[in-house]
């Protein structure tokens, strides 16, 4: 694992959650085709952004993005 494999995964979870929809963590693993590992960097790496937020429902995590950002505000 390295900074630029988190940067790139970042940016797949951040391209995937520009829909403005919610989605849960195993929803993101299954689209993007990332390991749990590879996930949880990429997740860390937007939350230490404050790039995304989380909500907990029932037994399930929603990611989200916290608002519009343009791809051009947006460096890895």
């Amino acid at each position: 694992m390295s900074k630029k494999n988190i940067g790139t995964h970042a940016g797949m979870v951040w391209g995937l959650l520009s829909d403005g929809r919610k989605w849960n963590y195993g929803e993101l693993r299954d689209k993007l085709r990332l390991r749990d590992r590879d996930l949880n960097a990429a997740l860390g790496w937007l939350a230490r952004e404050d790039k995304i937020g989380f909500e907990h429902e029932g037994g399930s995590t929603q990611v989200y993005l916290k608002e519009a950002v343009g791809a051009n505000n947006f460096f890895f």
